[in-house]
């Protein structure tokens, strides 16, 4: 069973930078489709970004330009780069896997708080 583990969220403030980092226990980076997913108190959890086996990256509108999605082939491991964070980035972040466009694996969550 693959493991995903997230890491990097923190408290900020508006305007500042946050890098989160997703490692799988499995060489499943470049195979599953990877993405970040967010919740924030009250609402349903929606995709943030995602990046296919094959490289093909899409930004939900509200963080293109903002945020950034790569991985690491070597390391297991999958980033999300979030610039210019505003306080309706505050949510819980969670890391997804999957195949054929499904998730079907989920980390545990990671808090990001945007706030002065």
């Amino acid at each position: 069973q693959v493991q995903l583990v997230e890491s990097g969220g923190g408290l900020v403030q508006p305007g500042g930078s946050l890098t989160l980092t997703c490692t799988a226990s499995a060489n499943i980076i470049g195979i599953y489709t990877m993405a970040w997913y967010r919740q924030a108190p009250g609402k349903q959890r929606e995709l943030v970004a995602s990046i296919t086996d094959i490289g093909k990256i899409d930004y939900a509108d509200s963080v293109k330009g903002r945020f950034t999605i790569s991985r690491d082939y070597a390391k297991d491991t999958m980033f999300l780069q979030m610039n210019s964070l505003e306080p309706e980035d505050t949510a819980v972040y969670y890391c997804g896997a999957g195949l054929s466009g499904s998730i079907s694996v989920w980390g545990q969550g990671t808090q990001v708080t945007v706030r002065s």
